[in-house]
Order: structure tokens, then C-alpha cells, then sequence
């Protein structure tokens, strides 16, 4: 675990927004040459994949306020800071990271100061890769439709290229040591350092006398992750992309594919998610992609078709 990368004149560099920011540059440049090899703008790509990355930040942000179980904290953190529970030992409490005030009456801890702005703190950590996913698309269909660009063939860019980008965001999100899973025996178990949220979670779990304490070992699920990704980011470019029979189909898959892998790795992670009738906010939100997605595949068969016809044809966006 690391959580800071490296420090530039007293300035310190999280090590996840450095491994995220490797993935969109490999992601950019692999989307943006693919694209030039089909005679398309790789200006375009340059341009949407930066303001994407801004639309992405603020979508996984809002995601993680409104779904990840913490709306509340967020919103007492500015009214009444007294109102927002920290379970946590009394030393790491008052500890001067930490600067909190002890409950002694009710064992916990709570902010010492308001701060209505704590939601925005992106910078902090509390993002949801749904929620930019949601941003980051929505910005896509405005900035394509503005420029005239082709939006399936960016769409089936981005199959490969999220997957790519996603992978190195989940390097980043093992360094900071978020994410984790629950406990194994596993012999590749990982075990975090005192202090980390894992150890915190097993405080609060009871499994670990103080925070103080490494954790327990713990499914890294976040290399599991980041190992999917490549496997799906590799399918796409290799297998699907070259033998695609309609525009959207590389992206279709990667939908598919991911939703998944996500639902599947839910149920190993340890984290804080929010959910729904025993589900996580993630597995809803790809039980909700992966509905519609027959229907999408046909409607994008039958455009394809009127294409080849030369009959007229408009925009279908998911």
C-alpha cells in the first residue's frame, strides 16, 4: 500500500489519481490511433477524452455521495458536525491526521469542524466507477453529436479503451487500499497496514482488536479487477474490434463483459458500496446496463443494415 506515489516540492502525488491519469494517457493514444487507422479525426479523440475525464470525476463523485450510503454524513458534516459517526478507536479519533472529538458517552467519533464543501472532495477518495462511467458517456453523446463524429465508432473505441484505462485505475486503487475484499486463506491474500481502511473496517467488524494493527489477509479485488479489465480490454481490441459485423458491437460487449465481472467481484469485496435488496449499488446498476442490451445489439444490427442500404438512418445512443 501506498498511497501517495511520490512528493514534488512538499506536494504530494495519490498514488491513485497517478495511475489513473497512466491509464487514460495509454487509453487516449491506443483509442486515438485506432480510430486515425479508420480514416477518423484523432483530434476529436484527444479533445473528448480529456473532457471526459472532468465529466467522469464529477459523475463518480455524485454516485458515491448520493449511493455509497454517506449522503447524510455529507450533508450533517455541514449542519451539524456532532450528528456524523466515526467508528473508530479514541486514539485514532484524536489522533492529529484524524483531529476528531471523542464520544465518550456513546464510543465514537466525530468531526471536529463543519465543512460544507467535503462532498466535492474528490481528492479524498469516494469515487464510483459507475457513476463516472454515467458522466462520462453523457458528455460523449453531447460533444460527438456537436462535432458530427461518428458515436458508435467512438463507442467501440472506448470498449477497449475504458477496460485499458480501468485497469490501471484498479493498480491505483490497490496502492491507496480501497476496495479491498473480505478475508481469505488464500495463499495470495493481502494484508494492509495499520491504519488502512481494511484494518479499519475489521475494527468495526470486531475481527481486529485497533486500527493500529495490520489487517487481516483480504481478497485483493482490486487486482482481480484489474486483471479482468486487461483480459476484457485484450478481447476487444484483438477479438471483437477486427470481426465486428456492425458499429457498437465492441462496445456492447465490453458492457456485457465488465457488468459481469463487476457483479461477480462484488460479492468478494469488504468496502463500504451502498445497496438494495441485498445487492450493491454496482450490481444494480449492471443488472440495469446488461437489460437492455440484446435489444441494443439488434436495434445497432438492423442500423447497420439500413447503412448498407443506403437508407437513412438516426441516432441510437444507450
Amino acid at each position: 500500500m501506498r498511497p501517495n506515489l511520490v512528493s514534488l516540492f512538499h506536494i504530494d502525488l495519490p498514488a491513485y489519481f497517478a495511475m489513473l491519469a497512466v491509464g487514460f494517457a495509454l487509453a487516449t493514444w491506443l483509442g486515438a490511433r485506432w480510430l486515425g487507422r479508420l480514416g477518423q479525426d484523432r483530434e476529436v479523440v484527444i479533445d473528448l477524452g480529456l473532457a471526459m475525464v472532468v465529466a467522469g470525476v464529477v459523475g463518480s463523485r455524485l454516485l458515491h455521495v448520493v449511493a455509497d450510503g454517506h449522503f447524510w454524513d455529507y450533508v450533517h458534516l455541514c449542519t451539524d458536525p456532532s450528528r456524523v459517526d466515526w467508528h473508530v478507536s479514541r486514539a485514532y479519533c484524536e489522533h492529529a491526521s484524524i483531529g476528531g472529538v471523542w464520544d465518550g458517552a456513546r464510543g465514537v467519533c466525530h468531526p471536529r469542524e463543519a465543512n460544507c464543501l467535503q462532498w466535492a472532495a474528490f481528492w479524498a477518495g469516494g469515487l464510483t466507477y459507475y457513476g463516472g462511467l454515467i458522466g462520462a458517456t453523457g458528455y460523449a453523446v453531447y460533444f460527438l453529436r456537436r462535432e458530427a463524429f461518428p458515436f458508435w465508432k467512438a463507442a467501440d473505441m472506448a470498449g477497449f479503451a475504458v477496460a485499458l484505462g480501468l485497469a490501471w485505475g484498479r493498480m491505483g486503487c490497490f496502492l491507496a487500499g480501497c476496495c479491498f475484499g473480505v478475508q481469505t486463506a488464500r495463499p495470495w491474500g493481502a494484508i494492509f497496514p495499520a491504519f488502512s481502511p481494511a484494518s479499519e473496517a475489521q475494527f468495526r467488524e470486531h475481527v481486529l482488536p485497533a486500527e493500529s494493527l495490520p489487517s487481516l489477509p483480504v481478497h485483493p479485488t482490486q487486482l482481480y479487477e484489474s486483471l479482468g479489465c486487461l483480459l476484457i480490454a485484450a478481447a476487444c481490441y484483438y477479438g471483437i474490434a477486427p470481426r465486428k459485423r456492425y458499429d457498437g458491437q465492441v462496445f456492447v460487449w465490453f458492457l456485457a463483459s465488465y457488468s459481469v465481472l463487476r457483479t461477480l467481484l462484488e460479492f468478494l469485496r469488504n468496502d463500504e458500496r451502498g445497496g438494495l435488496l441485498g445487492l450493491s449499488t454496482s450490481q444494480l446498476i449492471s443488472l440495469a446496463i446488461c437489460l437492455p442490451l440484446p435489444w441494443l445489439a439488434v436495434q445497432l444490427k438492423r442500423r447497420a443494415a439500413r447503412v448498407k442500404e443506403g437508407a437513412p438512418v438516426t441516432l441510437i445512443v444507450p
